[in-house]
């Protein structure tokens, strides 16, 4: 096996969970040249990166199918032994058996899986054994590696810690408070009743892409008045760092505090302790933290309308959002346990 190409354009997550594959294929066929293709905007994640030999662009965005078969024609050149299809999309199906390489493999919920070499069964859980997202990304591979999957993984340079060394110089917690998703994200009202409980000698570092900043800005501003006058600060960093940047970041957290979004995959491929708030999704469906040290918080009563789907939604549907609003202040602090 001399090449092999993973194939995983979805969003940021779900690229970092399939870094898992990389880390496998690696211990298994550490003489690979072994690329990803992901979306323009999720290439960041895999600079430097120690055994990848690079990393393919699809933009989605611009001229989408123009760049599909601009790639379709550079995979068919790299001559590729193994191409590996996480998704189960239309689009990536037809590059996955385009790809011209020896062995093609996919799951069967691609409408193209039938011209794959081999068709993997997509299963989202065994009877009452939930299957994590790297358990079900493992199928495509276990016939070639083992039976364990790998863990997700990502490699911060030198240069993205010493990005954010100057604000590891005493103790702090991390908080992503946004999600593309409204169910999905926990209400700022709650975060900032967090903030304003915390013990005062903790720093809080708020964590986003740049069009977070104004939720993180909010909740900055406002949970200050919270805090008592000699308190750490309240530092929104929304914007200022990169993917790698904010995973290092996380490593030396007391704690990151989390949606169920990507930077809760981001502590789990460090290792970072995290703490993951569940609004109107729930572990079940296979996407929960993977750190050593990892909590889940979610509303401790049972609602007949939970969850109301797998990606969230841009309300709730009933319009009580009581997924959210029902989860206490002291849930959160609980886990703010000696690492």
């Amino acid at each position: 096996m001399q090449k092999i190409l993973v194939v995983q354009t979805a969003f940021i997550g779900d690229v970092v969970l399939a870094t898992g594959l990389l880390e496998k294929l690696h211990v298994f066929y550490p003489d690979a040249h072994l690329d990803i293709l992901v979306r323009k905007g999720n290439e960041a994640l895999f600079k430097g990166h120690p055994f990848l030999r690079q990393a393919l662009v699809w933009n989605k965005q611009t001229a989408k199918y123009r760049h599909l078969w601009q790639l379709i024609r550079k995979i068919q050149r790299n001559k590729y032994d193994l191409v590996v299809n996480v998704q189960r999309f239309g689009a990536t199906g037809l590059l996955t058996a385009l790809s011209g390489a020896k062995h093609t493999i996919g799951f069967d919920k691609n409408p193209f899986s039938f011209l794959f070499s081999e068709i993997v069964v997509h299963v989202v859980g065994e009877e009452a054994k939930t299957l994590h997202e790297i358990e079900r990304n493992h199928q495509l591979i276990r016939s070639l590696t083992d039976e364990i999957p790998g863990r997700p993984a990502l490699y911060p340079s030198p240069a993205d810690k010493e990005a954010v060394a100057a604000w590891k110089k005493h103790p702090y917690i991390c908080i992503a408070p946004a999600s593309v998703w409204f169910t999905k994200q926990f209400p700022a009202e709650q975060w900032i009743e967090f903030i304003g409980a915390l013990p005062g000698n903790i720093a809080v570092y708020l964590l986003g892409a740049p069009g977070d900043n104004g939720l993180c800005e909010q909740i900055r501003t406002r949970a200050i008045a919270l805090r008592p006058q000699q308190a750490s600060p309240v530092v929104n960093l929304a914007g200022q760092l990169g993917f790698l940047a904010s995973a290092a970041l996380q490593q030396d957290a007391e704690m990151n505090y989390v949606n169920d979004s990507a930077p809760m995959h981001f502590a789990s491929s460090v290792n970072a302790p995290v703490t993951a708030v569940y609004c109107s999704t729930v572990p079940a469906f296979g996407f929960g933290p993977l750190s050593r040290n990892s909590h889940i918080v979610e509303t401790p009563q049972v609602l007949a309308c939970r969850p109301c789907g797998l990606h969230g939604r841009r309300a709730c549907p009933l319009g009580h959002f009581h997924c959210a609003t029902h989860i206490r202040t002291e849930q959160l602090l609980a886990t703010m346990v000696e690492r």
